[in-house]
């Protein structure tokens, strides 16, 4: 590429990086206040976008018009979701309050397709900036110039706001003690709803300036909020002017790579436009390994505006006995169920499949206090380590069925010795930026994996062909393997494994290796969801790489918190009541994601201890209630 074209390319990457800047600097600006790792940020862009287009073809002034007030409609959505939803939940978990923003993107996602339907919608062009300037003898677009110019005019604004005003002053003081601001008299509440007004509002003036540039579509708010954690965890949570380097520095570097195309040395040619998919991940995890907490970012201090911490795992009492004892006499009865109900064979081994995944979740969740967003890339590898087994090896599928867990084992011992140095959520961070390479290597590499179609024919041993006999074996594994975490659990290394989560410092001061530990419990929950990957795999007959998709792991997080974490059994009963709502509502209406994101607020706010835990309660109030005279 000569120097003029790969100047352009750049500048394309500075102007995709303001759009990026905006969010990321709501979405900092959040969590440096409230704490809250706020998943739903990317459906405030979604929706800033949407709104825009509406906005356009409706008002008389259009575009110029519409941008600021999509802008404060957003803003103004924000604030209201904060006050009605996000301020019942400041004190609760950190892994509770991203299961309720989880909710909210499955909210928005259907109301955005209730109102705008399925189809993109292309903006109008920024009248005044349709034209283009010769750049170099290029021609480069005069609204791609604007938005270079957008983001160090946001970034100055933001710092004047936040050093020069009465209410920065406030902001600033939140962030660093907000019970002591509390105390001398600051008003939390408005304080708090304030802030993240304005951090949705960023993030809808971002959607609504990428108009002329991108379609609006339902896959907005995903795709967005996975840059933006990326974009805030390099530059430092919490730091504004980092989160303006990081997007500058990927969007050069994004650009660059698509400058680069395709490089050819000697025998070997390497495709660098291919590393778009993945190179901000690879960043990510360079950074969170060389500086755990980003460039410009601080380590976190352990002040007394944390949320609280997880209860600690107790042993199974009466009435989780007897759930359990409930449970699996409904599996056992499920083969004669499916005489009437063919279905409820293919459900009942993704039941299983699912519980195993969310048993192995929580062994390092719950017990050990390692938060991952990126377990899906263990349950994605057992599935293609299965038909690499199978198929590229030929080895028998029962063979492929074991094998694969070790595969599995293997890469989260790799990538959890990196995982473990880390805790909170530069840890989770972590782990998805691990999840989102393997993904992009999964999708790219044709010839072992199928790309993005995939793999096809993975079929059980012949002895297995019959769905009942298949489902026996799904059931009988996931038993055993709930049996093996439970033991490890009670056993003198789940003991140890508490202690590292509640104390490093006096558990390392015993003679404990707390790192072992929690590597070595790494490896197991790996294996078993491995093992969970190959059940479904030889389920399905086919495998994709949206098995290591973040929404694949965030259904993990949703399924342990739903039945809670206090209790093994929880995850268990929680991934059967996830995976019978989800397939019970996606059968019977489009907006199911819709009726599943209430069901979980509704859980969230009223449950916060989880459907075992809450049952747990209420067994404890009768017994009471039973007894008072």
């Amino acid at each position: 590429m000569s120097v003029s074209g790969l100047i352009v390319q750049l500048l394309n990457g500075l102007a995709g990086a303001s759009s990026l800047f905006l969010v990321a600097a709501g979405l900092s600006l959040i969590f440096g206040v409230t704490r809250i790792v706020n998943f739903a940020h990317g459906s405030f862009y979604m929706l800033g976008i949407y709104i825009a287009w509406s906005l356009a073809q409706a008002l008389t002034w259009g575009f110029w018009l519409a941008v600021p007030l999509s802008a404060l409609l957003v803003g103004l959505l924000g604030a209201g979701v904060e006050w009605l939803l996000l301020r019942r939940i400041y004190r609760a978990p950190e892994l509770f309050q991203l299961l309720a923003t989880f909710a909210l993107v499955l909210v928005a996602q259907d109301a955005a397709l209730w109102c705008w339907g399925p189809e993109d919608l292309l903006g109008p062009r920024a009248p005044g900036l349709s034209g283009a300037v010769e750049i170099l003898g290029r021609q480069f677009p005069t609204y791609d110039l604007f938005l270079i110019a957008i983001a160090p005019a946001v970034l100055v604004l933001l710092w004047l706001l936040l050093k020069r005003t009465r209410w920065g002053i406030l902001v600033r003081a939140a962030t660093q003690d907000r019970d002591m601001a509390a105390a001398l008299g600051v008003n939390q509440a408005l304080l708090f709803t304030s802030v993240f007004a304005l951090g949705t509002a960023l993030a809808g003036l971002g959607g609504a300036l990428q108009l002329p540039r991108e379609p609006a579509h339902l896959g907005l708010d995903l795709q967005t909020i996975g840059d933006a954690f990326v974009v805030v965890v390099i530059g430092g949570l919490g730091s504004i002017p980092g989160a303006y380097v990081a997007a500058l520095m990927l969007g050069l570097i994004k650009a660059l790579c698509i400058g680069l195309g395709t490089v050819e040395l000697g025998a070997f040619s390497f495709s660098f436009s291919k590393l778009t998919l993945v190179v901000e991940f690879l960043v990510m995890a360079a950074v969170l390994i060389w500086r755990p907490w980003g460039l410009l970012g601080s380590a976190p201090s352990a002040d007394s505006h944390t949320a609280q911490p997880e209860a600690p795992l107790r042993a199974p009492g009466q009435l989780a006995q007897a759930l359990t004892l409930v449970s699996l006499l409904t599996l056992l009865l499920m083969p004669w169920w499916a005489q009437t109900l063919p279905y409820a064979m293919v459900l009942g081994i993704d039941l299983c499949a699912a519980a195993l995944f969310a048993a192995s979740l929580h062994f390092i969740m719950g017990p050990g206090g390692l938060h991952s967003f990126g377990h899906a890339a263990y349950f994605g590898l057992g599935a293609y380590g299965a038909a690499w087994l199978l198929q590229g090896l030929g080895l028998p599928m029962e063979v492929a069925l074991l094998g694969a867990p070790l595969i599995a084992a293997v890469a989260a011992l790799a990538l959890g010795w990196f995982s473990v140095r880390l805790s909170g959520i530069y840890l989770a961070m972590l782990t998805m930026a691990f999840a989102q390479i393997i993904w992009a290597i999964c999708y790219q590499w044709d010839g072992v994996t199928g790309g993005s179609n995939g793999l096809t024919g993975l079929w059980p041993a012949p002895w297995l062909a019959d769905r009942r006999a298949y489902y026996w074996l799904a059931l009988g594994l996931t038993a055993l393997s709930a049996w093996l975490l439970r033991r490890m659990l009670f056993a003198p290394f789940g003991y140890a494994l508490r202690a590292a989560r509640d104390s490093a410092v006096r558990a390392e001061s015993i003679g404990l290796n707390v790192k072992r530990v929690q590597w070595l419990a790494f490896g197991i929950a790996g294996l078993f969801a491995g093992l969970a990957g190959a059940v479904a795999a030889f389920s399905k007959g086919s495998i994709s790489p949206e098995l290591f998709g973040v929404g694949k792991s965030v259904d993990a997080l949703v399924m342990v918190l739903l039945g809670g974490v206090q209790t093994l059994f929880g995850p268990l009963l929680g991934a059967v009541v996830f995976t019978g709502l989800q397939d019970s509502i996606a059968r019977s209406t489009e907006y199911w994601r819709a009726l599943l994101g209430g069901v979980i607020l509704l859980l969230v706010l009223l449950f916060p201890q989880g459907l075992v835990g809450t049952l747990s309660a209420l067994r404890q109030w009768f017994a009471l209630r039973w007894r008072s005279p």
